[in-house]
């Protein structure tokens, strides 16, 4: 499993350079190589690799090996060699993995403000059945930077308690890794760094609006 940045890839302009995202305006056979590239790192075929369509939603499907534009937010599988990727520009990326004795199982998520009020970080971990569940939630836009609304900071007091607002700005990571121990998760490793402070190392929605790229996660079970 690897979190990209948007570094060491062959885009250019405001898609410089690894971009993953077909979506966003940048040259298709930039983002084919790009993810060419970031599955080469892994071992794992470029034409296998599965996405979502990805709308801010709970929903968690298992990949299929080559298929992509599924509306939802998360994909799972239990199959060797299939490569998963969830893309970003400030929500989380999250993994899910199944490590204890049984057949190994693997998720990955992109989950926004609305995806974790609709649940499906515990989603993500009933979709792999059950078990000892590890996770790890990757770089997104941070508490320093994230201002939100009432409309949404009023629905997360309720969810996930306090704690996760100060002076308007909503800390996503602690919200979601509030939610996968809910959900009964055993292990949740955070790279917390934030996307919108990093312009070198992250695109931003945030920060730029678009045009721009997007990084992501990228899981296979060896």
């Amino acid at each position: 499993m690897v979190f990209t940045t948007r570094q060491d890839g062959v885009s250019d302009g405001p898609f410089e350079s690894l971009n993953l995202g077909l979506m966003t305006g940048d040259d298709p056979a930039n983002v084919r190589e790009n993810r060419r590239l970031v599955c080469a790192e892994l071992g794992a075929d470029p034409d296998a690799l599965s996405m979502n369509r990805q709308r801010h939603t709970a929903d968690v499907h298992r990949a299929l090996a080559g298929r992509r534009g599924e509306e939802g937010d998360g994909l799972w599988t239990d199959e060797r060699g299939l490569p998963l990727l969830a893309i970003v520009a400030d929500c989380l990326p999250i993994a899910i993995a199944r490590v204890n004795g049984r057949t190994p199982a693997l998720a990955v998520l992109h989950a926004g403000w609305r995806g974790l009020l609709e649940g499906i970080a515990a989603k993500g971990v009933a979709a792999l059945g059950g078990g000892l569940v590890a996770a790890a939630i990757g770089p997104s836009i941070g508490p320093c930077c994230y201002e939100v609304r009432k409309d949404v900071s009023e629905p997360f007091r309720r969810a996930f308690g306090l704690g996760l607002l100060r002076e308007g700005k909503l800390d996503l990571r602690s919200a979601a890794e509030r939610a996968l121990r809910a959900a009964g998760v055993a292990r949740i490793d955070r790279f917390d760094l934030c996307t919108a402070c990093n312009p070198d190392l992250f695109f931003s929605q945030r920060r730029t609006g678009k045009p721009r790229g997007v990084q992501g996660v990228l899981g296979v079970i060896g």
